[in-house]
C-alpha cells in the first residue's frame, strides 16, 4: 500500500513558517503553491523587526501568494497595518484575525478592507458561525482566503471534517474565496484536506519535510526501515542480556 505523492493531490500546499532559508527553499519547489507566516512563528525564530523580515522575504517571493498578519489589537491600527502590508507587493495577502483579544468581531474591518480590494486571509476561525460571518462580508470580486484551524479543533477532541465540509458549502457564493485547512498537526492532515475538498492546506516546515520523505513510500518498506532503526539503535547502545 502506498500514499499518493504530494504533487498529485487536489489541494494547494502552502508552506507555513518563519525560517528565512527554509521559506526560500520551499518557495522554489513546484508543489509549494504559496506561503504563510504569523507573529508567533516569527517570535519563535527570533524575528524582532517585522517589516525588515517581511521585505527580505519579498525580495525572493515574487510570484506565489504569501500572507502576513497584522498584530495590533485595535481595529483602527489593524486597518493602518493592513493597508501598509497590502502595498508591499502584489502577491501579498493580509491576515486579519476573526476577533481581537477582547472577543470584539473583526467583521466590520474585514468588510471595509474587502470592499477596498484588499486581498485578505481571514484567520483563527474555528466555528461555523465565524465562517458564515466572513462569507457574508467578503468581496466576491476579490481573491481571499478563509483559514479554519482544523488542527486546533482536533486538539479539543472534535472531528474538524464536518466543519470543513460545511465551510465549503457556506463559501459557495464567494467564487474567489478559498478555504484553507490550518494548524496541520501531522502528514495525514494534508491528505484529509485534499479528500474533503479544501482549496488550500498550510503546512509547517517540519511536517512538510516528513511528507516529502515519506509521502508515497511503500508501507512494507517503511516497516523494514523501522525494524532496521530499532536494530541499529540497540547495537549502538551496546544492549545485551
Amino acid at each position: 500500500m502506498s500514499t499518493p505523492l504530494l504533487e498529485s493531490l487536489p489541494v494547494k500546499i502552502f508552506a507555513d513558517g518563519a525560517e528565512r532559508e527554509g521559506i526560500f527553499d520551499l518557495y522554489r519547489k513546484p508543489f509549494i503553491q504559496g506561503l504563510t507566516t504569523n507573529p508567533t512563528l516569527m517570535k519563535k525564530v527570533g524575528i524582532t523587526d517585522y517589516e525588515t523580515f517581511a521585505k527580505s522575504l519579498l525580495e525572493v517571493v515574487k510570484i506565489k501568494p504569501i500572507s502576513f498578519e497584522v498584530f495590533s489589537d485595535d481595529f483602527d491600527e489593524m486597518r493602518r497595518q493592513a493597508v501598509k502590508i497590502r502595498d508591499w507587493q502584489e502577491n501579498v495577502y493580509v491576515k486579519i484575525p476573526i476577533t481581537n483579544t477582547k472577543r470584539e468581531s473583526a467583521l466590520p474591518l474585514i468588510k471595509e478592507l474587502a470592499s477596498e480590494g484588499v486581498k485578505l486571509n481571514v484567520t483563527a476561525l474555528l466555528t461555523e458561525k465565524q465562517v458564515e460571518g466572513v462569507a457574508g462580508v467578503l468581496n466576491p470580486e476579490i481573491a481571499s482566503v478563509v483559514s479554519v484551524f482544523a488542527g486546533r479543533i482536533a486538539d479539543t477532541g472534535v472531528d474538524p471534517l464536518p466543519l470543513m465540509k460545511e465551510s465549503l458549502d457556506i463559501l459557495k457564493d464567494q467564487p474567489k474565496a478559498e478555504l484553507l485547512w490550518a494548524s496541520v498537526r501531522e502528514v495525514l492532515n494534508i491528505y484529509q484536506a485534499a479528500a474533503c475538498g479544501c482549496h488550500i492546506v498550510t503546512v509547517p516546515h517540519d511536517i512538510l519535510a516528513k511528507a516529502i520523505k515519506l509521502g508515497g513510500m511503500d508501507l512494507d518498506d517503511l516497516s523494514l526501515d523501522t525494524v532496521v532503526m530499532f536494530y541499529k539503535d540497540a547495537q549502538a547502545a551496546g544492549f545485551n542480556l
